[in-house]
């Protein structure tokens, strides 16, 4: 959805940085560990209270995501191993930048902000869920209106504006529903053939 316009958009500032760092020798799993290690750090960042830096540091993180798979299809270096390791480092950032999140609720005394932030957890693994399960059964299943590019955008803009529980609420609700509307896409696959 927007992810796609988004990264069609993009591609004008992602592909020379893939260049770049190609021309380094780093290969696409490389880029992929050291934009998983980023965002460790940003989460680091992020538990010690700095929000508004962590948003900053977090849209750094986003374009970082991108330069992987644009890199292997530039050295034609695309693997199934690959796209593995870069979706399966992409769901423990989510896990490591939410169990930061509700550290950081918890130490402000905010027991919604940090409930939200489970949930919003939970409901984003859930998306990813659906659709891993889905292709275990041999279907395609990338729709939904909330995936992962959606859900860092609004966490981002939550950091930055400083309306953190809202983003977590949005986050939550929206993800669940985009769980839900897999799990429809799939069941109409299924019943179809």
């Amino acid at each position: 959805m927007v992810a796609n316009l988004a990264r069609a958009w993009s591609a004008r500032i992602i592909e020379p940085i893939a260049r770049f760092l190609g021309s380094l020798g780093l290969t696409p799993n490389a880029v992929t560990v050291l934009g998983f290690l980023l965002t460790v750090a940003v989460a680091g960042v992020l538990a010690t209270g700095r929000l508004f830096l962590a948003g900053i540091l977090l849209i750094v993180t986003l374009a970082f995501d991108a330069v992987d798979g644009t890199l292997a299809r530039l050295l034609g270096q695309t693997s199934k191993f690959g796209a593995f390791l870069d979706s399966t480092l992409d769901r423990w950032a989510e896990v490591v930048m939410y169990v930061a999140i509700t550290w950081v609720m918890l130490q402000a005394d905010n027991d919604l902000g940090a409930m939200l932030a489970v949930l919003a957890l939970s409901m984003s693994l859930l998306v990813s869920y659906t659709r891993a399960r889905a292709e275990g059964v041999g279907l395609q299943c990338k729709e939904g209106i909330f995936t992962r590019f959606e859900r860092l955008v609004v966490l981002i803009a939550g950091l930055l504006v400083g309306q953190l529980t809202w983003a977590l609420g949005i986050i939550a609700v929206l993800a669940g529903i985009t769980a839900i509307q897999r799990i429809l896409v799939t069941w109409r696959a299924t019943n179809s053939a």
